[in-house]
């Protein structure tokens, strides 16, 4: 009960009709601790027989009490997809976000635990300093796909208010085409149209554009979820909702215990929408006219 968000107090007054006797907020943080064992060995668990094709990547913070001081501390998270659609949490790690060192420890954490990083095609991720570099350097055969949702982000804040929509009208026709021969083809188009007004999102959106499409080189039935990062943003969500009643989480060790408890939860919730089979026509973009 605790693990999903009641905080000691309430569960204190609760035991008292549940189980006729009053838990004090001490046993509650003893049994809590308990868990440490157990979350750690999920943690550091063999993924060799995981059978990972594709990995999102992305940071998450918190506000944690380290040493009496409260930091906002960043954690790693790496969420794989496997031969059979699944997606599973294989690394959860404090780690600066903006370090590429710390993104490296990261991979070589996954390949030391059984990740066969020669086996992986691509990479999920957005434009985080020095991430795409180490992730190739550490994955030698896989591409890249960068998140469009922060490419779109990225080009609109260049944008005028008064032009965001029909910017985000000329993304959408490049992101959302049917083909990268078409994808190109408007891009070209919104280049030409755009380079005199609008050159600093131009030149914005012509760094990352390849790595936006890297998509299409593999199934169909799989591009709305690689498009985006949205299955660790998704994530990283039920993360912060859990976390947000408390804080600050007291430590290292029991931020883990959390994130745990929750990526099993989501693990769970995932099995009946794996990759590779979502509904036909999904709603699409709806962060354009948000922005705008």
């Amino acid at each position: 009960m605790f693990l999903t968000g009641i905080s000691t107090r309430s569960l204190s007054l609760l035991s008292h009709h549940l189980l006729g006797r009053t838990i004090s907020h001490t046993e509650i943080s003893q049994a809590n601790t308990e868990l440490s064992e157990s979350v750690e060995r999920w943690r550091q668990r063999d993924l060799s027989r995981e059978g990972v094709k594709y990995l999102f990547v992305d940071g998450v913070h918190f506000f944690m009490r380290m040493d009496g001081n409260v930091e906002n501390i960043p954690v790693l998270v790496a969420v794989g997809v496997t031969k059979q659609g699944a997606k599973l949490i294989l690394g959860l790690q404090m780690g600066d976000k903006e370090s590429a060192s710390s993104w490296r420890e990261l991979f070589k954490d996954l390949k030391r635990r059984g990740l066969e990083g020669s086996k992986i095609p691509l990479g999920i991720m957005d434009a985080l300093p020095g991430l795409e570099k180490i992730f190739k350097e550490e994955f030698p055969n896989a591409q890249v796909q960068m998140c469009q949702v922060h490419v779109a982000r990225n080009v609109l804040a260049k944008v005028p208010q008064k032009l965001k929509e029909t910017v985000g009208d000329g993304l959408r026709s490049i992101f959302n085409a049917s083909s990268e021969e078409k994808a190109g083809r408007f891009f070209g188009e919104f280049k030409n149209r755009s380079e005199g007004e609008l050159p600093s999102a131009v030149r914005c959106l012509e760094q990352s554009v390849d790595s936006c499409l890297t998509f299409f080189k593999f199934p169909s039935e799989e591009w709305i979820s690689l498009w985006t990062t949205n299955i660790i943003e998704r994530l990283n969500k039920e993360f912060k909702r859990r976390t947000k009643p408390m804080e600050i989480v007291t430590g290292e060790a029991a931020c883990y215990r959390l994130l745990a408890f929750i990526s099993l939860k989501m693990e769970f919730h995932w099995r009946s929408n794996p990759v590779g089979k979502v509904r036909a026509n999904p709603p699409f973009y709806k962060y354009f006219t948000q922005i705008s």
